[in-house]
């Protein structure tokens, strides 16, 4: 028996990183999980790592930038599955620049990709989250169980990093909604919380090479080692196992919070 047995979850960004272990940790808990990412391929890897372990997965491509293509996601795991309990917020990407040489176009696509996403997944799971739960209290007083959002935020925003205002802007406006839904959301029996991730292992923090789109520079990510108080740096695995937490019935009555998980990242609060 798992503790997400008979939930069906929305992971966003499920191809790689965070989201892939997400994805993994909610399936090996029991759900049946919707691996959603703008690329096909690395979808259909995490669906396939899924199915070895015994587990359930469907991968949806859908770019929920776009709204309609987020009601065709949200749609494609009820039609699936029967019904969505659970949405991970996590689809996300930096485009680091100092604030003086920021423009309106690297603005607009990392606020739109880490929080405009969000936004729209979640707008198109209402009628099969917040619609349900209102019935399900209409006829028997209460709502059958606690559905869950978790939205993925970042330490960045807790405590400011250079080069990345339009980063941060995002995931502040995070923390701040998950507030704000937590309030609206609650009387339904849906559970909204953010986690914030410290230094992870992932392609946005990877050593970067010449000429490529992601990575920081070697020397940051050893400032970063030293500023972390358990001496590693994360894995995505350590962000998932907190996800799993919030999205299982262990977190009823846990809501509108934002949980660092930063290894001890010190100024990290």
């Amino acid at each position: 028996m798992g503790r997400l047995d008979d939930r069906v979850a929305i992971v966003t960004g499920g191809g790689r990183g965070i989201g892939r272990a997400t994805c993994l940790r909610l399936a090996a808990d029991g759900a049946a999980v919707v691996v959603n990412d703008i690329d096909e391929a690395p979808a259909q890897e995490t669906v396939a790592l899924i199915s070895a372990a015994g587990g359930t997965a469907v991968a949806v491509v859908a770019n929920t930038v776009d709204l309609d293509q987020a009601r065709a996601l949200t749609a494609a795991a009820a039609d699936e599955f029967g019904k969505l309990d659970i949405v991970v917020n996590n689809a996300g990407t930096t485009r680091d620049k100092m604030f003086h040489g920021l423009d309106d176009e690297l603005f607009d696509f990392v606020v739109d990709t880490n929080l405009k996403t969000g936004f729209h997944t979640t707008l198109a799971a209402m009628p099969y989250m917040r619609e349900v739960a209102k019935a399900e209290i209409k006829e028997y007083g209460r709502p059958a169980y606690n559905r869950k959002l978790v939205f993925t935020s970042s330490v960045a925003a807790l405590m400011g990093n250079p080069g990345q205002f339009n980063y941060t802007a995002a995931k502040g406006a995070v923390i701040a909604t998950t507030k704000t839904l937590a309030r609206e959301l609650g009387p339904f029996g849906i559970n909204v919380n953010a986690v914030a991730p410290g230094f992870v292992e992932t392609r946005l923090t990877a050593a970067k090479q010449a000429g490529e789109t992601y990575g920081i520079p070697e020397e940051m990510r050893t400032m970063a080692r030293a500023m972390i108080s358990l001496g590693r740096l994360g894995e995505p695995e350590d962000i998932a196992n907190v996800t799993a937490f919030l999205v299982s019935s262990d977190a009823d009555f846990v809501s509108g919070v934002t949980i660092p998980v930063t290894g001890g990242q010190l100024g990290g609060m």
